[in-house]
């Protein structure tokens, strides 16, 4: 079977314009927000503040010694992406636009954070934080984004296929 030339080339292009925008704002982001503390706008409801993560979300495995944040943090990541990748490589056909968005956004952002993890120490730069009040999120980076917004694309589209098989 013949892959779907355009359905490829959207991946490649989302992928790679993903790991593209989350490489640029890191960058910006240390370059002018490093060492400044915390900038509020919108009454304080999104805040720009420069950290460098040691570990996954939230600072999960910060503390963890670096043989095993090595290979829980970025050597099984790794694996799941070289996974996720072979299955929409070998399923493209198949699947829809939206479920390649949501798996490509996936893969986009965990990539995004894993050559921070083997190319800055193991230091993922974070930069934005939301919320009202004591209400916030952690502070995260377009990478987390991109995993976020894919994790829910993907949950929607199989939920809308469970109903429209129910």
């Amino acid at each position: 079977m013949k892959m779907d030339k355009n359905k490829l080339l959207l991946f490649a292009l989302l992928i790679f314009g993903s790991v593209g925008c989350d490489r640029v704002t890191k960058d910006l982001a240390r370059e002018h927000l490093s060492g400044l503390g915390e900038l509020s706008y919108l009454n304080d409801t999104f805040r720009l503040v420069y950290v460098e993560n040691p570990g996954a979300a939230l600072s999960f495995g910060a503390d963890w010694h670096p043989d095993l944040k090595f290979w829980i943090l970025s050597l099984l990541p790794l694996t799941v992406l070289l996974l996720v990748f072979g299955f929409v490589l070998k399923n493209l056909n198949k699947l829809s636009l939206v479920h390649i968005l949501g798996l490509g956004l996936i893969i986009a952002g965990g990539l995004g954070n894993l050559l921070d993890r083997f190319f800055n120490n193991s230091l993922v730069p974070d930069f934005m934080n939301l919320g009202v009040n004591d209400l916030r999120t952690g502070i995260f980076n377009v990478a987390d984004v991109c995993i976020s917004a894919g994790i829910v694309i993907t949950l929607v589209y199989y939920r809308s296929m469970e109903r429209a098989t129910a």
